[in-house]
């Protein structure tokens, strides 16, 4: 009975530290695509002057 708690809580927390590296991984890209646009905004006001 305790090695089939042990078992689940185990595989419990695999799944979650793999959905968070998920989610860690996601919010990179969404970071890394909003300094783009602030990028691209900074060379169009750069162009205008």
């Amino acid at each position: 009975m305790a090695r089939k708690i042990l078992t689940i809580a185990f595989m419990v927390g695999i799944l979650g530290t793999v959905s968070a590296c998920n989610t860690v991984a996601g919010a990179g890209k969404d970071i890394e695509r909003g300094g783009e646009a602030v990028h691209d905004a900074a060379k169009d006001v750069q162009k205008k002057m």
